[in-house]
């Protein structure tokens, strides 16, 4: 699965799009909400995965979470943003 910062700046709380890996043809399959107020509060937002896959994904994020927050800093002030594989 692929974790895809936002472009949409005008949403009321930072998050992040899950896509699955297949090809050209990719969905978003959730949408996880990483803060709120401007603090950590990982909650999915929207889903089609399983809970199994759902707590993976929110633990990573979880593990991840400084990181992320950075690079969607970095997208919304058009900052060149860099990929990181996480587990």
């Amino acid at each position: 699965m692929l974790v895809s910062i936002p472009t949409d700046i005008n949403d009321n709380r930072r998050h992040v799009h899950v896509f699955y890996r297949n090809g050209r043809h990719q969905r978003s399959v959730a949408k996880i909400w990483i803060e709120k107020d401007g603090k950590r509060c990982i909650e999915v937002a929207d889903s089609k995965l399983s809970q199994k896959d759902n707590k993976m994904i929110m633990e990573a994020i979880s593990n991840n979470w400084e990181y992320i927050n950075e690079q969607i800093t970095r997208c919304f002030n058009g900052e060149k943003t860099i990929i990181k594989n996480i587990e």
